[in-house]
């Protein structure tokens, strides 16, 4: 019984650690996580007979990716013990103060930074690398995607530096950033992160390092490593760290009392709402690096530093109603209504109940007081029901069955959590919502049409499709409320350059189930019109590279309902393109086709994101890990080592930089 639970625990511990890691989309909350592994902690030190070496407990979370190289850290970076509450603070100071055998001691309070970790080495005032923290021992090069935060020097000020060291930090998204990230996601109705950290780790694992440029990361440092570092002294390293270009915060402090300890945890509980980035807590480390050494480390983190965690913000409200929401591809979200009640510095009236699933689990009824959640999230979430506060019982809350908008009955597709109006041409909001999706940046980047002007334009009838874009006049849209002459002509003028918006932008814009930018561009290349794609076997187009089942069903089922056929030949005649230009079917080619492809090392002739570009323009697939499916390996200086390993004990064949240019050329 005792050796099931230890394993159940290891197993719960090993995905979330997966969620939060390598997925960036934890499931739990780190004090629920903290509080399962110290169970598991505590039942393997009553049953040792039970031990493993590859425990959760013995362990740091790994959040290495297959797309990048992986580098061993000259100094493992180890996971810090959490505490939430004070008296595990100072047991804490009294356990160093025995370390030291009495010795007097300095602490040195930091926030502790709500993003993901990072591992910088510079020689002789050059960055030169910049690892994540992955299992502690190794972790991804991710150099050109850091290199693009501007926060972070790239060559030292001054000439008191060491010849060579290390710097760790926390790359951060801040929170003006996230928010209009988002908000981006939300127009596509793509998922939400749910905060900075999500997303500042989902954006260093991006493999197009311009993407990342335009992400606006952010980054804050907090220890200093290698053999000549300035001084014994931790404070004094970060401030002469901060004056040779790295950003230090300026809330780092030295206490030398119990009282001053707690007086920094007190004022930053509540202050931290106010910083530009995500905090969760405050790091409490020895200020003398001697003393650091003395104390050392257990297996898994350092004996002279711990992290006090703030708890999560929450607060009771009651539930008023739950209204529904139906986005562009039919999604239809339940919104809690709540009296409104303060959380995180904010007046919070609404929090997403996120499907039908998560309102059964929470046995929710109308008047109920429930728990309202922020803590590291930005999107409010209800947690609990307090059962003991039932008086009167008001209705139950069932996920609805009819389309709030239209009235159509909903559906649930096997696999999904949503539910979906079918409705899909003529349920208003989805219909608004696919109009504002075509005429978006990324689409059609049609100026001037933005969601009001579009319910404008709907409301009085002037468009009730994405083709009748192409029917507005000038003076129908003049006369509007608040636009006129100047933006009629504007507006106009953005419908007439879309018809030169090239034929994988509008195959995206067209808003078909699955499609997005990637597999648009997929699609477009390998079928050149829309012609061919519209009368594609599902065999055909799941022969289609990174086109699976769920994609090819969705790109059968749009065209075959008679009004989206009728809506793309009334776009035709408009004059937008439908098929690939004679000048892109020219820089095509089949030489690679059928082949996979991994891309290692550092290259000299092109950048990696243009060999990706020129394997995809000659028909071949790009992977980030070895295996027998692989075709060879591209490879420049300094290739991962596992990579070859992996490379050489499969048999596949590695290829220099200008043996694949030659490749290309010599066909």
């Amino acid at each position: 019984m005792i050796k099931e639970q230890i394993e159940a625990l290891r197993k719960e511990l090993e995905q979330h650690n997966y969620n939060y890691y390598v997925l960036s989309q934890p499931t739990i909350s780190d004090i629920e996580f903290d509080t399962k592994l110290k169970q598991l902690e505590e039942l393997e030190r009553q049953y040792p007979q039970y031990a493993d070496p590859l425990s959760p407990t013995q362990r740091v979370g790994n959040d290495i990716s297959e797309g990048f190289e992986q580098v061993e850290h000259l100094y493992p970076m180890l996971s810090l013990g959490n505490t939430y509450s004070e008296g595990e603070v100072m047991d804490f100071c009294q356990r160093v103060a025995r370390g030291l055998n009495g010795e007097k001691f300095e602490l040195v309070c930091e926030l502790k930074f709500d993003g993901t970790s990072i591992s910088l080495t510079y020689e002789n005032g050059l960055l030169i690398r910049a690892v994540t923290r992955g299992d502690g021992e190794k972790g991804d090069d991710v150099t050109a995607n850091v290199k693009t935060i501007r926060s972070i020097p790239l060559k030292l000020q001054g000439s008191d530096y060491p010849e060579k060291f290390e710097i760790r930090g926390e790359i951060l998204m801040p929170w003006a950033v996230f928010d209009e990230l988002n908000s981006e996601r939300e127009q596509q109705e793509e998922p939400l992160f749910a905060n900075p950290r999500n997303a500042a780790s989902g954006t260093l694992k991006l493999q197009n390092s311009a993407q990342v440029a335009k992400r606006k990361l952010d980054a804050y440092f907090y220890y200093l490593l290698g053999k000549d570092i300035p001084g014994d002294n931790h404070y004094d390293n970060l401030q002469k760290a901060r004056s040779w270009g790295f950003k230090v915060s300026d809330a780092m402090r030295v206490c030398n009392s119990i009282e001053e300890l707690t007086q920094y945890i007190n004022y930053w509980d509540t202050e931290r709402k106010n910083l530009p980035v995500a905090t969760d807590g405050i790091v409490i480390k020895v200020n003398s690096l001697s003393q650091q050494r003395n104390l050392g480390f257990t297996a898994k983190s350092p004996r002279w530093a711990i992290a006090y965690k703030f708890q999560a913000e929450k607060a009771v409200t009651r539930l008023n109603t739950v209204s529904y929401q139906v986005g562009r591809t039919g999604a239809v979200t339940p919104v809690a209504n709540l009296d409104p009640v303060q959380l995180s510095g904010t007046t919070v009236r609404r929090a997403s109940l996120h499907n039908a699933d998560i309102i059964a689990a929470l046995d929710l009824h109308i008047g109920d007081m429930v728990y309202v959640e922020k803590g590291g999230e930005i999107i409010p979430k209800i947690t609990g029901v307090d059962l003991d506060a039932r008086v009167l019982l008001g209705d139950k809350v069932d996920f609805i069955k009819q389309c709030p908008e239209c009235k159509a009955t909903l559906v649930r597709y096997e696999g999904e959590s949503a539910h979906y109006c079918p409705n899909e041409n003529a349920c208003p909001p989805q219909i608004k919502g696919k109009i504002e999706h075509f005429v978006s940046r990324r689409a059609m980047n049609i100026d001037g049409l933005g969601e009001e002007t579009i319910n404008l334009l709907y409301d009085n009838k002037l468009i009730l499709n994405i083709a009748d874009i192409y029917e507005l006049k000038a003076c129908d849209i003049a006369r509007l409320e608040r636009l006129g002459d100047k933006s009629a002509r504007n507006i106009i003028a953005g419908i007439n350059a879309s018809k030169n918006v090239p034929f994988e932008r509008v195959l995206f814009a067209l808003g078909i189930r699955f499609v997005g930018e990637t597999i648009a561009k997929k699609l477009a290349f390998a079928f050149r019109n829309i012609d061919e794609i519209a009368a594609a076997s599902f065999e055909k187009l799941i022969s289609t590279n990174e086109i699976g089942g769920r994609i090819a069903q969705s790109i059968i089922n749009y065209f075959a309902d008679s009004a989206n056929k009728t809506m793309v030949d009334n776009l035709k005649n408009y004059g937008l393109q439908f098929s690939i230009s004679d000048e892109q079917i020219a820089v095509q080619s089949t030489q690679l086709s059928g082949l996979t492809i991994v891309i290692s090392g550092t290259f000299t002739l092109h950048s990696r994101d243009e060999y990706k570009a020129i394997i995809e323009q000659h028909g071949g697939k790009n992977t980030g890990s070895v295996s027998a499916k692989t075709s060879f390996i591209l490879a420049g200086e300094n290739m991962g080592p596992e990579k070859l390993r992996k490379a050489e004990s499969l048999g596949v064949k590695v290829v220099s930089e200008n043996e694949f240019l030659n490749l290309l050329t010599d066909n």
